[in-house]
């Protein structure tokens, strides 16, 4: 009877709508941005829907294992991914790396969920008590001081090695799997300083284990003050992203009515604040803005990947 209802009001309303649990699948383990954003978009779309939703974490090769999942799943609309940035414009770029899934061709945009503020940060006990201070310590110690990341070829790598670039550093790349072993490292010593997204963080900035120096775009975050790091390195920039996609050739109406749970969770205010707590800055974008800000980052990274001649491992 509920089955039939829900395909009744469907037709009536000229949209498609699930008759049964959906799923959001993350390719990052629990506890980081990317997982955080899962869950606050299945909530969305189970408000939205009626229907329960499911996030499933598949960890690796920066979000490939959980992508594949994805495009293999079907195109009936109960399947998308939460795919950051790095997923969908990064790791394509990456030479050497064997690909389990072609994320320009075999996945699709649904929406944007949230915008990331990227932040620098040491451990507490760092004696490093801004950004300068770093800088000045790694030119004075070239090859001395590590940078941590989530994986070769992460966003969070391409952040360090656009600063190495930029601020003319010899530094030590020390890849993790995931954001969560890399910041227990750096508050235990072992890595000297990360850039990665705040929501990653957000816990530690504020209980004091780490200190943030800086963060990565000029716009900052309104509840994590610092300086931006363009302030001492004149140009930097980088900034994240958080959406939905979806296998290629799901129905329109799925993508759009995916689109409209994202649409409308980012404009209530008990998701709004939830991101924003966490680091984030709500910002719906749909399919086709979404679809232009990723061919532009993949240009972006493309050069860097590129100059910097990074590969895969």
């Amino acid at each position: 009877m509920r089955k039939a209802m829900l395909l009744l009001a469907a037709l009536m309303l000229g949209a498609w709508a699930p008759d049964r649990p959906v799923r959001v699948m993350v390719g990052f383990p629990p506890g980081g941005a990317g997982d955080l954003t899962a869950r606050i978009s299945a909530e969305m779309a189970a408000a939205r829907f009626g229907q329960q939703a499911i996030v499933e974490n598949r960890t690796g090769a920066n979000g490939m294992i959980a992508a594949e999942a994805v495009a293999r799943s079907g195109t009936d609309g109960m399947t998308v991914l939460l795919c950051p940035m790095g997923t969908m414009t990064i790791s394509p770029n990456l030479p050497g790396q064997r690909l389990p899934v072609d994320v320009t061709t075999e996945l699709v945009p649904v929406g944007n969920l949230a915008f990331s503020t990227y932040g620098l940060v040491v451990a507490a006990n760092s004696p490093h008590r801004d950004l300068a201070s770093l800088l000045a310590a790694a030119r004075a110690q070239p090859g001395r001081l590590s940078f941590a990341s989530a994986g070769i070829g992460s966003a969070q790598h391409l952040s360090g090695e656009l600063l190495k670039k930029m601020a003319g550093l010899d530094v030590v790349h020390v890849p993790y799997r995931g954001a969560t072993p890399a910041i227990v490292d750096l508050i235990g010593g072992r890595v000297d300083f990360f850039i990665t997204n705040l929501a990653d963080m957000a816990g530690q900035i504020r209980d004091g284990s780490l200190r943030l120096l800086a963060v990565a775009d000029d716009a900052g975050h309104p509840g994590f003050p610092a300086p931006p790091i363009s302030s001492v390195v004149p140009g930097f920039s980088v900034a994240g992203w958080f959406g939905l996609c979806a296998p290629r050739g799901m129905p329109a109406e799925a993508i759009a009515a995916w689109a409209a749970a994202l649409e409308t969770g980012t404009s209530r205010p008990e998701w709004r604040q939830r991101l924003l707590d966490n680091g984030l800055t709500p910002g719906f974008e749909g399919p086709e803005a979404l679809a232009r800000r990723m061919a532009a980052n993949r240009a972006q990274f493309r050069e860097l990947i590129q100059g910097a001649g990074i590969r895969a491992e």
